[in-house]
Protein backbone atom coordinates (compact mmCIF):
# COMPACT_ATOMS: atom_id res chain seq x y z
CA UNK A 1 0.00 0.00 0.00
CA UNK A 2 1.22 3.44 -0.67
CA UNK A 3 1.36 4.60 3.16
CA UNK A 4 2.07 8.80 3.93
CA UNK A 5 3.31 8.99 7.55
CA UNK A 6 2.74 12.34 8.74
CA UNK A 7 5.29 13.70 11.62
CA UNK A 8 8.80 12.62 11.60
CA UNK A 9 9.06 12.30 15.94
CA UNK A 10 10.15 9.44 17.92
CA UNK A 11 6.80 7.36 17.37
CA UNK A 12 6.16 8.22 13.34
CA UNK A 13 10.06 7.60 12.49
CA UNK A 14 9.40 4.39 14.01
CA UNK A 15 5.87 3.30 12.42
CA UNK A 16 7.49 4.59 9.30
CA UNK A 17 10.26 2.44 9.11
CA UNK A 18 8.20 -0.31 10.48
CA UNK A 19 5.66 -0.35 6.89
CA UNK A 20 8.89 0.13 4.89
CA UNK A 21 9.92 -3.06 6.92
CA UNK A 22 6.78 -5.19 6.08
CA UNK A 23 7.14 -3.75 2.63
CA UNK A 24 4.76 -1.01 1.83
CA UNK A 25 5.52 2.07 -0.49
CA UNK A 26 6.36 4.55 2.52
CA UNK A 27 6.86 8.50 2.41
CA UNK A 28 7.89 10.11 5.94
CA UNK A 29 6.88 13.96 6.09
CA UNK A 30 7.12 16.39 8.38
CA UNK A 31 7.23 20.07 8.43
CA UNK A 32 10.64 22.17 7.54
CA UNK A 33 11.89 24.09 9.95
CA UNK A 34 11.08 20.44 12.87
CA UNK A 35 14.44 19.40 14.09
CA UNK A 36 13.21 16.01 13.77
CA UNK A 37 12.54 16.46 10.04
CA UNK A 38 15.75 18.07 9.22
CA UNK A 39 17.68 15.09 10.81
CA UNK A 40 16.04 12.60 8.57
CA UNK A 41 15.87 14.54 5.67
CA UNK A 42 19.82 15.54 5.78
CA UNK A 43 20.74 11.98 7.91
CA UNK A 44 18.26 9.72 7.50
CA UNK A 45 18.92 8.80 10.54
CA UNK A 46 17.57 9.65 14.31
CA UNK A 47 18.11 8.93 17.99
CA UNK A 48 16.16 6.07 17.51
CA UNK A 49 16.56 4.17 13.42
CA UNK A 50 17.65 4.52 10.43
CA UNK A 51 16.11 4.75 7.34
CA UNK A 52 16.57 2.76 4.14
CA UNK A 53 16.92 4.62 1.30
CA UNK A 54 13.39 3.15 0.13
CA UNK A 55 11.74 5.76 2.81
CA UNK A 56 11.03 8.70 1.16
CA UNK A 57 11.27 11.89 3.12
CA UNK A 58 9.52 14.94 2.10
CA UNK A 59 8.14 18.36 3.58
CA UNK A 60 5.41 18.40 0.96
CA UNK A 61 1.96 18.06 2.64
CA UNK A 62 -0.16 18.34 -0.54
CA UNK A 63 2.34 15.83 -2.12
CA UNK A 64 2.65 13.74 0.72
CA UNK A 65 -1.94 13.67 0.85
CA UNK A 66 -2.19 13.40 -2.33
CA UNK A 67 0.16 10.19 -3.02
CA UNK A 68 -1.15 8.46 -0.38
CA UNK A 69 -3.86 5.36 -0.11
CA UNK A 70 -3.18 5.35 3.95
CA UNK A 71 -2.51 8.30 6.16
CA UNK A 72 -1.06 7.84 9.38
CA UNK A 73 -0.72 10.70 11.40
CA UNK A 74 1.80 10.70 14.48
CA UNK A 75 2.05 14.09 15.85
CA UNK A 76 1.15 15.53 19.41
CA UNK A 77 -2.15 15.19 20.43
CA UNK A 78 -3.43 18.95 21.24
CA UNK A 79 -2.25 20.21 17.81
CA UNK A 80 -3.89 17.83 15.72
CA UNK A 81 -6.87 20.01 15.17
CA UNK A 82 -4.73 22.67 13.72
CA UNK A 83 -2.95 19.95 11.55
CA UNK A 84 -6.25 18.82 10.38
CA UNK A 85 -6.87 22.35 9.28
CA UNK A 86 -3.98 22.27 7.07
CA UNK A 87 -4.61 18.32 5.78
CA UNK A 88 -8.50 19.15 4.70
CA UNK A 89 -7.37 21.72 2.07
CA UNK A 90 -6.24 18.96 -0.28
CA UNK A 91 -8.80 16.02 -0.94
CA UNK A 92 -9.01 12.99 1.20
CA UNK A 93 -11.74 11.32 -0.19
CA UNK A 94 -11.20 7.76 -0.80
CA UNK A 95 -8.01 7.22 1.49
CA UNK A 96 -7.71 5.85 5.09
CA UNK A 97 -7.05 8.09 8.16
CA UNK A 98 -5.13 6.35 10.69
CA UNK A 99 -4.29 7.86 14.04
CA UNK A 100 -1.16 6.69 15.83
CA UNK A 101 -1.22 8.63 18.65
CA UNK A 102 -2.46 8.63 22.23
CA UNK A 103 -4.62 11.57 23.74
CA UNK A 104 -7.71 13.29 24.43
CA UNK A 105 -7.92 17.21 22.85
CA UNK A 106 -7.95 19.37 26.43
CA UNK A 107 -10.05 22.12 25.09
CA UNK A 108 -13.15 20.15 24.11
CA UNK A 109 -12.83 16.47 25.73
CA UNK A 110 -13.18 15.27 22.05
CA UNK A 111 -11.62 11.53 20.87
CA UNK A 112 -9.22 12.14 18.51
CA UNK A 113 -11.01 10.17 15.95
CA UNK A 114 -13.60 13.06 16.84
CA UNK A 115 -11.37 15.86 15.82
CA UNK A 116 -10.60 14.55 12.76
CA UNK A 117 -14.30 14.03 11.83
CA UNK A 118 -14.87 17.58 12.33
CA UNK A 119 -12.79 17.70 8.70
CA UNK A 120 -13.90 14.93 6.89
CA UNK A 121 -16.93 12.50 5.43
CA UNK A 122 -16.30 9.32 7.40
CA UNK A 123 -18.71 7.58 4.54
CA UNK A 124 -15.49 8.69 2.15
CA UNK A 125 -12.77 8.84 4.20
CA UNK A 126 -12.47 5.85 7.11
CA UNK A 127 -10.77 6.99 10.39
CA UNK A 128 -8.81 3.82 12.64
CA UNK A 129 -6.46 4.33 15.34
CA UNK A 130 -3.46 2.06 15.97
CA UNK A 131 -2.96 1.79 19.51
CA UNK A 132 -1.34 -0.89 22.04
CA UNK A 133 1.96 -1.24 23.62
CA UNK A 134 5.55 -1.32 22.45
CA UNK A 135 8.90 1.19 22.10
CA UNK A 136 10.95 2.02 19.04
CA UNK A 137 14.03 1.49 21.05
CA UNK A 138 12.86 -2.47 21.21
CA UNK A 139 10.71 -2.84 17.62
CA UNK A 140 13.76 -2.07 16.20
CA UNK A 141 15.95 -4.61 18.15
CA UNK A 142 13.60 -6.98 16.47
CA UNK A 143 11.81 -7.36 19.98
CA UNK A 144 8.19 -8.27 19.32
CA UNK A 145 4.94 -7.05 20.62
CA UNK A 146 0.59 -6.50 20.35
CA UNK A 147 -1.01 -4.06 18.94
CA UNK A 148 -4.39 -3.05 18.42
CA UNK A 149 -6.16 -1.51 14.82
CA UNK A 150 -9.85 -0.30 15.63
CA UNK A 151 -12.15 1.56 13.59
CA UNK A 152 -16.09 2.32 13.29
CA UNK A 153 -15.48 0.36 9.18
CA UNK A 154 -15.52 -3.27 9.65
CA UNK A 155 -13.83 -3.36 6.33
CA UNK A 156 -10.97 -0.86 7.26
CA UNK A 157 -10.07 -2.70 10.27
CA UNK A 158 -9.97 -5.92 8.84
CA UNK A 159 -7.88 -4.68 5.70
CA UNK A 160 -5.15 -2.49 8.05
CA UNK A 161 -4.41 -5.51 10.68
CA UNK A 162 -4.20 -8.08 7.53
CA UNK A 163 -2.11 -5.31 5.92
CA UNK A 164 -0.05 -4.10 9.17
CA UNK A 165 0.68 -7.52 10.76
CA UNK A 166 3.90 -8.95 10.58
CA UNK A 167 6.11 -11.05 12.84
CA UNK A 168 8.00 -7.97 14.57
CA UNK A 169 3.82 -6.58 15.74
CA UNK A 170 0.73 -8.88 15.83
CA UNK A 171 -2.08 -6.72 14.90
CA UNK A 172 -5.54 -7.23 16.66
CA UNK A 173 -8.87 -6.28 15.58
CA UNK A 174 -10.25 -3.79 18.18
CA UNK A 175 -14.22 -4.20 18.99
CA UNK A 176 -14.49 -0.84 20.87
CA UNK A 177 -13.66 2.65 19.42
CA UNK A 178 -14.70 4.36 22.15
CA UNK A 179 -12.73 1.91 24.49
CA UNK A 180 -9.84 1.92 22.67
CA UNK A 181 -8.93 5.67 22.00
CA UNK A 182 -9.84 6.36 25.58
CA UNK A 183 -8.14 3.43 27.25
CA UNK A 184 -4.89 4.25 25.07
CA UNK A 185 -4.85 8.01 26.21
CA UNK A 186 -5.90 7.22 29.49
CA UNK A 187 -2.79 5.19 30.07
CA UNK A 188 -0.44 8.06 29.72
CA UNK A 189 -2.00 9.54 32.68
CA UNK A 190 -1.62 6.20 34.69
CA UNK A 191 1.91 5.90 33.68
CA UNK A 192 2.61 9.94 34.96
CA UNK A 193 1.51 8.56 38.47
CA UNK A 194 3.51 5.82 38.10
CA UNK A 195 6.87 7.74 37.74
CA UNK A 196 5.78 10.00 40.38
CA UNK A 197 5.39 6.91 42.45
CA UNK A 198 9.33 5.71 41.43
CA UNK A 199 10.38 9.20 41.70
CA UNK A 200 9.20 8.54 45.47
CA UNK A 201 10.67 5.43 46.07
CA UNK A 202 7.07 3.81 46.52
CA UNK A 203 6.84 1.43 43.78
CA UNK A 204 5.42 -1.18 46.19
CA UNK A 205 2.18 1.01 45.31
CA UNK A 206 2.17 0.32 41.91
CA UNK A 207 0.07 -3.14 41.84
CA UNK A 208 -2.52 -0.86 43.74
CA UNK A 209 -2.24 2.00 41.52
CA UNK A 210 -2.58 -0.74 38.22
CA UNK A 211 -5.54 -2.35 39.78
CA UNK A 212 -7.98 0.79 40.82
CA UNK A 213 -6.44 2.82 37.83
CA UNK A 214 -7.75 0.32 35.29
CA UNK A 215 -10.96 0.37 37.47
CA UNK A 216 -11.51 4.02 37.11
CA UNK A 217 -10.87 4.26 33.47
CA UNK A 218 -13.31 1.11 33.00
CA UNK A 219 -16.18 3.28 34.53
CA UNK A 220 -15.31 6.17 32.31
CA UNK A 221 -15.06 4.31 29.32
CA UNK A 222 -18.26 2.70 30.57
CA UNK A 223 -20.61 6.16 30.79
CA UNK A 224 -19.08 7.47 27.41
CA UNK A 225 -20.98 4.11 25.61
CA UNK A 226 -17.85 2.23 25.18
CA UNK A 227 -17.25 -1.13 26.77
CA UNK A 228 -15.70 -1.52 29.82
CA UNK A 229 -13.53 -4.13 29.43
CA UNK A 230 -11.72 -2.46 27.09
CA UNK A 231 -9.63 -1.03 29.80
CA UNK A 232 -8.17 -4.81 30.73
CA UNK A 233 -7.22 -5.06 26.76
CA UNK A 234 -4.12 -4.05 25.08
CA UNK A 235 -5.22 -0.67 24.48
CA UNK A 236 -5.15 0.50 28.36
CA UNK A 237 -4.01 -2.67 31.08
CA UNK A 238 -2.21 -4.30 28.47
CA UNK A 239 0.09 -1.46 27.99
CA UNK A 240 0.81 -1.02 31.22
CA UNK A 241 4.42 -2.87 31.03
CA UNK A 242 6.05 -0.57 28.51
CA UNK A 243 4.34 2.63 30.34
CA UNK A 244 4.31 2.52 33.71
CA UNK A 245 7.33 0.15 34.06
CA UNK A 246 9.74 0.60 31.37
CA UNK A 247 12.56 3.35 31.27
CA UNK A 248 11.69 4.47 27.87
CA UNK A 249 8.35 5.76 29.01
CA UNK A 250 8.29 9.80 28.33
CA UNK A 251 4.76 9.94 30.74
CA UNK A 252 6.60 7.88 33.42
CA UNK A 253 9.82 9.64 33.12
CA UNK A 254 8.58 12.87 33.10
CA UNK A 255 5.93 11.60 36.75
CA UNK A 256 9.47 10.79 38.18
CA UNK A 257 11.04 13.77 37.23
CA UNK A 258 8.26 15.93 38.42
CA UNK A 259 8.65 14.22 42.10
CA UNK A 260 12.32 14.88 41.87
CA UNK A 261 12.05 18.96 40.65
CA UNK A 262 13.96 17.69 37.27
CA UNK A 263 13.12 19.24 34.23
CA UNK A 264 12.12 17.08 31.34
CA UNK A 265 12.22 18.37 27.91
CA UNK A 266 10.37 15.54 25.73
CA UNK A 267 7.18 15.62 25.25
CA UNK A 268 4.65 13.69 27.61
CA UNK A 269 1.32 13.41 26.17
CA UNK A 270 -0.46 12.51 29.64
CA UNK A 271 -0.24 15.88 31.22
CA UNK A 272 -2.78 17.64 28.95
CA UNK A 273 -4.73 14.02 28.91
CA UNK A 274 -5.21 14.28 32.80
CA UNK A 275 -6.83 18.13 32.04
CA UNK A 276 -9.24 16.28 29.36
CA UNK A 277 -10.01 13.37 31.21
CA UNK A 278 -11.13 16.03 34.51
CA UNK A 279 -13.30 17.37 31.79
CA UNK A 280 -14.53 14.07 31.05
CA UNK A 281 -15.04 12.69 34.57
CA UNK A 282 -17.27 15.61 35.74
CA UNK A 283 -19.16 15.32 32.42
CA UNK A 284 -20.12 11.86 32.41
CA UNK A 285 -20.27 12.61 36.50
CA UNK A 286 -17.47 9.63 37.07
CA UNK A 287 -15.65 8.89 39.82
CA UNK A 288 -11.88 9.67 39.08
CA UNK A 289 -9.82 9.77 41.98
CA UNK A 290 -6.33 9.09 40.65
CA UNK A 291 -7.04 11.39 37.76
CA UNK A 292 -7.72 14.05 40.59
CA UNK A 293 -4.74 13.73 42.89
CA UNK A 294 -3.07 13.63 39.15
CA UNK A 295 -4.83 17.34 37.98
CA UNK A 296 -4.51 18.90 41.75
CA UNK A 297 -0.58 17.88 41.41
CA UNK A 298 0.00 19.07 38.12
CA UNK A 299 -1.77 22.15 38.16
CA UNK A 300 -2.96 23.34 41.34
CA UNK A 301 0.58 23.07 42.97
CA UNK A 302 -0.42 20.82 45.45
CA UNK A 303 2.15 18.33 46.92
CA UNK A 304 1.79 14.96 45.07
CA UNK A 305 3.07 13.59 48.54
CA UNK A 306 -0.39 15.04 50.20
CA UNK A 307 -2.42 13.99 47.25
CA UNK A 308 -0.69 10.46 47.77
CA UNK A 309 -1.91 10.09 51.29
CA UNK A 310 -5.30 11.68 50.63
CA UNK A 311 -5.92 9.26 47.60
CA UNK A 312 -4.71 5.80 49.92
CA UNK A 313 -6.40 7.12 53.07
CA UNK A 314 -10.10 7.63 51.68
CA UNK A 315 -12.57 5.59 53.66
CA UNK A 316 -12.58 1.96 53.98
CA UNK A 317 -14.61 0.95 50.22
CA UNK A 318 -15.25 -2.36 48.66
CA UNK A 319 -12.01 -3.24 45.91
CA UNK A 320 -12.96 -1.90 42.56
CA UNK A 321 -15.76 0.26 44.27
Amino acid sequence: MKVSVLGCGRWGSCIAWYLDKTGHEVLSCGLPDAPEFIALRDTRKNDYLEFPESIEVSCDLEYAVSRAEVIVISISAQHLREYMADISKYSLEGKIIVLCMKGVEEATGCRLSEVVGAFVDEEKTPIAVWVGPGHPQDFTKGIPNCMVIDSKNEEVKNLLCNKFSSSLIRMYIGDDFIGSEIGAAAKNVIGIVAGMLDGMQYQSLKGALMARGTREIARLIEAMGGNPFSAYGLCHLGDYEATLFSKWSQNRMYGESFVLGKTYGKLAEGVMTTKALKKLAEKYNVEMPIVSVLYDTLFEGKPFEKSMEELFGRSVKTEFY
